[in-house]
């Protein structure tokens, strides 16, 4: 019975593995053949609501912490202020000490001993005083700093909301000229969004405006270089403009950020203009450079 189990016990396991294989198997061409996508405008403002709760809650940590770092302030400022009137207590004391045994001794007068022990203590008082209140300057300064910084997070999380608010828009607008009229509304948000700029160049191309087109793409690409969907925009606007060697170029420009595009050149309207372009047919995969 014992040889039976070692010998069965491997063929177990073997079989256990080889399901678990399929199982994945099965699970990844369930992926590939999904069509739509997991995700909704719900998941995303689900998703903008939690990110708005987690820089709240970073805000009322930072807020507590400063709040700690005050009291230790204050109570650094207590016990040196407490240690100060003890020294000066006991340097009172001594010098009233040595002061008596001076006025034994005939060398000066005790009313001349207090006024220098009083003027000694004062300047020791007043430097201590003056050092302690530039320290809560310091603080007060860094206090209005992140108060100013939480406003600053609490407005770009307004402005993220309004911004995605106006990106659904623009995915349900019927019309061109909506989207373009939405996309300008996110560029008065955003003036720097490249994705604003790239999307109004391809509904200005839709309606029969290139040059339009090209001059967006051109200032998203000041503000990110390295934007493919930019390269690609501008591509098919030069082709609308006949001018097919520039094209080229920024096809192959946007091929250089991301191999994702180069599925796109043979269906693609924008571009069809290109099929009988040497250059253009060299950036075709394979399969269509057969053709």
């Amino acid at each position: 019975m014992l040889i039976m189990l070692i010998v069965l016990a491997p063929c177990s396991v073997l079989g256990e593995s080889v399901n678990d294989e399929a199982e994945v198997q099965e699970r990844l061409d369930a992926v590939e053949s999904l069509d739509k996508p997991l995700y909704s405008p719900f998941i995303e403002r689900y998703m903008l609501d939690e990110l708005k709760q987690l820089r709240m809650d970073m805000a009322a940590q930072r807020n507590e912490l400063i709040q700690q770092i005050v009291d230790r302030e204050l109570s650094s400022v207590d016990r040196g202020v407490t240690y100060a009137t003890n020294t000066v207590t006991y340097f009172f004391y001594l010098i009233a000490g040595a002061s008596t045994i001076l006025v034994l001794l005939g060398w000066t007068s005790l009313r001349d001993i207090k006024e220098r022990v009083q003027s000694m203590a004062d300047k020791k008082v007043s430097k201590l005083v003056h050092e302690y209140e530039e320290r809560l300057a310091i603080v007060e300064q860094q206090l209005n700093k992140e108060a100013q910084l939480i406003e600053k997070i609490g407005e770009d999380i307004g402005r993220t909301q309004d911004v995605q608010s106006l990106w659904l828009r623009a995915g349900q607008a019927g019309s061109l000229a909506n989207k373009i009229a939405i996309y300008d509304q996110i560029l008065k948000l955003r003036p720097e969004d490249c994705e604003a700029l790239t999307y109004k160049a391809d509904a200005v191309l839709d309606m029969g405006e290139p040059q339009w087109a090209v001059n967006l793409c051109q200032q998203a690409l000041k503000i990110d270089p390295e934007n493919g969907h930019a390269f690609y925009q501008l591509a098919c606007a030069y082709t609308a403009l006949d001018q097919y060697e520039e094209a080229v170029n920024c096809l192959s420009e946007a091929l250089a950020r991301t191999e994702d595009y180069r599925d796109k050149f043979a269906d693609d309207p924008a571009l069809q203009a290109l099929k009988g372009f040497e250059p253009f047919i060299a950036l075709l995969p394979s399969e269509d450079n057969t053709h």
